[in-house]
């Protein structure tokens, strides 16, 4: 199922990562709109002077998804696996292989150093989790596609 000859290349790092962006992106803006009207209690944490909410920097929120697609897509292909495991435990693995490898460390620090709730942690880690696994997805079936 995978292609193993699929090689580490910028152009396709930029392709496999602006097709994970634009999917992540969506998916995220669609989750996060659910979650804050099918749980508003837990999004009261962020009316906080910690976060930033003057709209400068807004930006930066917007390309999320793109940066995340770039990252996850360098991470997919410089340290993937062949073989055929199959379309969703590849992105279950990888997802929380990416949630090990990067969430959990930088969660834990913030958690330990910024003005933060546990559960704020825990829905950035599932945020995250979640981002990374269809990001595998998409990897996934570029892989199918060029076999």
């Amino acid at each position: 199922m995978k292609n193993s000859n699929i090689q580490l290349t910028f152009a396709n790092v930029m392709k496999y990562g602006f097709i994970a962006g634009i999917i992540i992106s969506i998916t995220s803006y669609a989750f996060l709109y659910f979650m804050i009207n099918v749980f508003p209690s837990i999004f009261i944490d962020y009316l906080n002077p910690m976060f930033n909410s003057d709209g400068s920097r807004d930006l930066y929120y917007y390309l999320h998804g793109f940066v995340l697609g770039i990252s996850l897509a360098i991470f997919w292909l410089g340290f993937r696996r062949t073989g055929n495991r199959g379309f969703f435990i590849n992105g279950i693995e990888f997802a929380l292989m990416y949630a090990c490898v990067a969430l959990i460390p930088v969660l834990w620090v913030t958690y330990s150093a910024m003005d933060v709730t546990f559960t704020m942690i825990l829905s950035w880690l599932i945020y995250g989790t979640t981002q990374a696994f269809i990001g595998a997805m998409v990897f996934t079936a570029l892989d199918t596609k060029k076999h």
